[in-house]
């Protein structure tokens, strides 16, 4: 089972956050709210998650909502890896 530490982890990875990735929790809202999340990190984003799950996401699968929430990514890795 993908814990969030995980989600938090590739996130912070891929936006190089630093320290600052302590302080993403499932509620902390990514899409307007974090100054590195643009559009490049979303595509980044994705790809890294396809590397590290080994998994393919289809552009179909995505919407707005799926970056909404540091918790609302999670549950999308989460309903696709475990």
């Amino acid at each position: 089972m993908l814990n969030f530490e995980e989600t938090r982890a590739l996130i912070g990875d891929v936006l190089q956050l630093g320290e600052r990735t302590a302080e993403i929790h499932e509620d902390t809202l990514l899409l307007g709210s974090i100054p590195e999340f643009d559009s490049m990190a979303v595509v980044s984003l994705i790809t890294a998650i396809e590397d590290r799950f080994g998994i393919a996401i289809d552009d179909d699968e995505l919407s707005a909502d799926t970056f909404a929430s540091a918790g609302s990514l999670h549950a999308f890795i989460a309903a696709r890896v475990d």
